[in-house]
């Protein structure tokens, strides 16, 4: 066989089965005539379906409403949730079938459905209640994908909190969807034959959403950050968060949300999901606790903020490689994105000047970039993970190729969703921006004054 088979996130049945190591996805099972619904593995992704939400609305709505100043607020929290609606929306109309449908695919051909698929599924079309994708209901893979299709651009808006229009966040998170998400998320889990599937000699490695998800965010926020310009006074004005126990309520609820992200990733009820959900209950651990012995090293003592912050580099840089790897590469992955993303999100930042409000690059791109290169390491038999026989240094250069690529795809479609949002202007006036996006946008105060 090409490539590695395990069980993973995207199994397809029938005519579109498929085999990525980035997904995992039980070819063997199928072709062993194994195409039944699962119960046990229905009730697990229900469950993580659920579990990706509760990242979205209200973990990370509340892990950043802390983090802004109390003007701002609702604000961050509307964005969350209206964006949560709109995706839905985009998604069942044409989203799924952009980013998943296969036909035209073949396997090691480039042509148009290599880097984005048809809407041979729009609006859901063929997709019956006993369909099935691999053992579970296509309908539950639909809205188990809608959840990370909702939580990607929901965390670029760190990057431009407290200052961009509520209309060209919409306008431009929906035109970012198009342009970005549904083509580099079509590329790396849409089969065999999407382009990052036929890279190397087992396709790119990303079991939950290192390059879909986080890299992506993190490269976007990167753009819009500097084409929507810094907030007023940065960075000369303290702006400190306003509610650190919101902000690590909102750490929870991403933490343990975490767990569907990539324990669901496995598509089935089994070991491969337990192991995924130890490795990342480790790397954000590890990086946690990396990241405020640094402040205790350097400051004299350790934060809350630094804590929840580590925590979620953690959390983002074990991510594409949670499916493939075993508890020594969990540590070492938490104890890199610990180091380099407390390094991006503080002295980086500071250098290069730019305003990511929240560290969406920091903390999610580079843990994301960590995650997707080491991966090509601790994946292998040698380190305790799962992929025989593998030639490391031939699958470090696909992930670097991939990761490449996906940088430079982003830069172009987030500058291109910037250039369409600025029809109806990217930022709020200065006196708007004075007083707080809760009222100028809102009308309404998100917290007592």
């Amino acid at each position: 066989m090409r490539r590695a088979r395990r069980l993973g996130l995207g199994t397809v049945v029938g005519a579109n089965v498929m085999a990525l190591p980035s997904k995992a996805w039980a070819q063997d099972a199928l072709d062993a005539g194994r195409e039944t619904l699962d119960a046990g593995d229905t009730a697990w992704i229900l469950t993580s379906t659920a579990l990706v939400l509760f990242m979205t609305i209200p973990g990370l709505a509340l892990f950043y409403g802390g983090l802004v100043r109390t003007k701002n607020v609702l604000s961050v929290l509307m964005q969350c949730f209206t964006l949560t609606a709109m995706v839905t929306v985009m998604w069942l109309v044409a989203g799924y079938s952009l980013a998943f449908d296969t036909t035209g695919m073949t396997a090691d051909t480039v042509n148009l459905q290599s880097f984005i698929g048809t809407l041979n599924k729009a609006f859901l079309r063929g997709v019956a209640p006993d369909a099935l994708w691999g053992s579970i209901p296509e309908v539950l893979f639909v809205l188990f994908q809608l959840t990370f299709a909702i939580i990607t651009p929901a965390l670029i808006v760190g990057a431009f909190a407290e200052r961009m229009k509520f209309s060209a966040m919409l306008l431009f998170s929906a035109v970012w969807l198009v342009l970005v998400y549904l083509p580099i998320c079509h590329m790396t889990w849409g089969g065999e034959g999407g382009f990052f599937a036929d890279l190397g000699e087992r396709g790119v490695f990303d079991f939950a959403g290192g390059i879909v998800v986080h890299l992506t965010a993190g490269t976007a926020a990167l753009v819009a950050a500097v084409v929507v310009g810094a907030r007023k006074g940065y960075p000369h004005t303290p702006m400190p968060p306003h509610n650190m126990t919101m902000c690590l309520t909102g750490t929870g609820m991403l933490w343990v949300g975490w767990f569907g992200f990539n324990g669901g990733s496995a598509l089935a009820a089994n070991g491969d999901a337990a192991m995924a959900i130890l490795v990342t209950q480790t790397s954000a651990s590890v990086a946690a606790l990396t990241w405020i012995a640094i402040e205790w090293v350097k400051l004299g003592k350790p934060s809350a903020l630094g804590f929840a912050t580590g925590a979620i580099a953690g959390l983002a840089a074990v991510t594409p490689a949670s499916g493939f790897i075993g508890p020594a590469g969990g540590c070492a992955i938490g104890l890199t994105s610990g180091l380099l993303c407390w390094w991006a999100a503080t002295q980086l930042k500071i250098k290069l000047g730019y305003d990511d409000s929240l560290d969406v690059l920091g903390v999610h791109g580079v843990g994301g970039l960590i995650g997707i290169l080491l991966v090509a390491i601790f994946a292998s038999t040698s380190f305790g993970g799962n992929q025989e026989g593998l030639d490391i240094g031939a699958q470090l250069k696909t992930q670097s190729i991939a990761a490449a690529i996906t940088i430079a795809w982003t830069v172009i479609g987030t500058y291109l969703a910037l250039k369409v949002a600025s029809i109806v202007g990217l930022r709020v006036h200065a006196d708007d921006e004075e007083t707080g996006l809760d009222l100028t946008q809102h009308t309404e105060r998100g917290y007592d004054l």
